[in-house]
């Protein structure tokens, strides 16, 4: 399995270049986009995250201090905005009461002290804490979405049922690769562009860039696709 995922991994990297993911300028920008990304198209998210920017708003202090009603009226585009606002407090009252305002206090922390308290949180799912705990802090941790999953069912990786469930599938790519920030990163990103264009739910395999590997075109009707 490790020798199939990196040979996956290559062929992607070669197909589409390096993703550079995740879009944010800072720790907290991208802690907000994967909060507010959740049912939600990315460009609402920018949307939401420039009304954030334009009210000075991508401060953690100045994020905990402001009413709920008007963060929730801020970040209206992306959708569940009172939802998400207070979600939003909800993430940001623990990173000024407990780790002193401050992402770079997170670094002393690790990877399953932080991802236990995250989930600690009202509100924030695996998927969101993960996303904050590899692109935002860069640890390795990799993100499961429902591109992973569809990735992984159709290319026959994994048996539906409880192998599809998000701890289940982590731990594939987890126990069968180097725990590396930039692999988890660069492969997420790759899947999430792959699904985009060639493994839609109506599947485009006849021009997917994995389909010359012997080893995957096994898999690739091995299981119907979802």
């Amino acid at each position: 399995m490790r020798g199939r995922l990196l040979r996956i991994f290559d062929l992607l990297l070669e197909h589409f270049g390096q993703r550079h993911w995740w879009p944010g300028d800072t720790p907290l920008e991208i802690s907000i986009g994967a909060i507010l990304t959740q049912n939600c198209a990315w460009r609402n998210v920018e949307k939401a995250i420039d009304n954030l920017k334009g009210r000075a708003l991508l401060e953690l202090n100045a994020l905990h201090r402001i009413g709920t009603e008007e963060l929730a009226e801020i970040i209206r585009p992306c959708g569940f905005y009172n939802i998400k606002a207070k979600r939003l407090q909800f993430f940001t009252r623990v990173l000024v009461e407990e780790y002193s305002g401050s992402f770079e206090s997170l670094n002393g922390y690790g990877l399953d002290t932080l991802r236990e308290r995250f989930l600690a949180i009202n509100g924030i799912g695996p998927e969101t804490a993960d996303s904050i705990l590899l692109y935002a802090l860069g640890k390795p941790t990799f993100v499961i979405d429902a591109y992973t999953k569809r990735f992984v069912r159709n290319h026959g990786l994994a048996e539906a049922g409880n192998d599809l469930a998000y701890d289940n599938l982590q731990l594939l790519f987890m126990d069968h690769l180097p725990a590396d920030t930039y692999l988890y990163n660069e492969f997420h990103a790759l899947i999430v562009r792959l699904c985009q264009t060639y493994c839609k739910k109506v599947p485009l395999c006849a021009r997917c860039p994995l389909k010359g590997d012997r080893g995957l075109a096994e898999g690739l009707t091995a299981l119907p696709h979802f």
